[in-house]
């Protein structure tokens, strides 16, 4: 059976947001976007991103995804998002999604993805999109986190494990630490 991988930068306090670019993600006057990128740790992921097949978004990620990664041009992660499937959690855009590869889920998520990790391939990655780990977390169905955790407190911003989320017991399989200090953990749920 697939399972369901959360791949996610947090920084020690848990903030999740904008960690690529300044713009990345003002929501509640956030002015911290970018701050992962001094730290080098989206090379930990080619690992994981080799044991999968398919990426799942919730639709403000798919959006900014879409608007960034295939002008890059030569970077080798543009032919992997432009080429790798991806399914798009949304009910508020419409098919045909812009994307090459990009399938829309709308409607109630929770049997589709049940049906889709039944099926053939590898697992599945979530790359940011935050609401929809917690959503997905209401209904059992995230298999594993892999939190690239930064040496870095920002004291504001969104948070992976929101005040009122789901309650969840993980156990630790994996820690690796990277050069510039951020602990690559690896979570299997219970």
């Amino acid at each position: 059976m697939r399972q369901i991988i959360a791949f996610i930068n947090l920084t020690l306090d848990g903030v999740m947001q904008a960690p690529g670019r300044a713009d990345e993600d003002t929501r509640g006057g956030f002015q911290h976007g970018g701050w992962a990128v001094p730290y080098q740790a989206m090379a930990s992921g080619g690992e994981l991103m080799m044991s999968t097949d398919t990426m799942l978004f919730g639709r403000r990620t798919y959006e900014d995804f879409y608007g960034f990664w295939p002008h890059q041009g030569d970077n080798p992660f543009t032919d992997i998002l432009n080429n790798m499937p991806k399914l798009v959690a949304s009910n508020t855009l419409r098919d045909p999604l812009p994307w090459q590869n990009s399938t829309l889920l709308s409607g109630d998520l929770a049997p589709k993805l049940r049906e889709i990790k039944a099926g053939p391939g590898k697992d599945i990655v979530i790359l940011g999109s935050g609401d929809l780990i917690q959503n997905l977390m209401k209904d059992d169905l995230v298999d594993r986190y892999v939190l690239m955790i930064h040496p870095l407190v920002l004291g504001s911003g969104r948070r992976l494990f929101a005040d009122s989320g789901v309650p969840a017991t993980l156990k630790l399989t994996d820690t690796k630490t990277t050069d510039t200090g951020v602990i690559v953990a690896t979570y299997e749920a219970g």
